[in-house]
């Protein structure tokens, strides 16, 4: 799958609005129990891979594939055991 380039994704979530874009790189195996962000997010997974749960619903997420949490939604996030890089837009809403 062709993921693109960070400046392209950076552009992109620019134009639609995003205030922030930044790259985060998550260790082998991290959990992020149930918690809330004060922004609105668009992520896409360019490493590794991830799960994110959001209600009942658990979704596993590889490169190329792309999730949003609005601000303030409840979600938990556990990454696999090579870890993960994903690109983030945020929107202060």
């Amino acid at each position: 799958m062709n993921i693109g380039t960070f400046n392209a994704f950076r552009l992109q979530a620019l134009m639609e609005g995003y205030d922030e874009v930044l790259e985060r790189d998550w260790a082998p195996l991290t959990i992020l129990d149930m918690h809330t962000h004060p922004f609105s997010a668009r992520a896409m997974v360019t490493r590794g891979e991830m799960w994110i749960t959001v209600g009942d619903l658990t979704r596993q997420l590889r490169p190329g594939e792309s999730f949003e949490v609005q601000r303030d939604q409840p979600h938990a996030e556990r990454y696999g055991a090579q870890g993960a890089t994903c690109w983030v837009a945020q929107r202060e809403d």
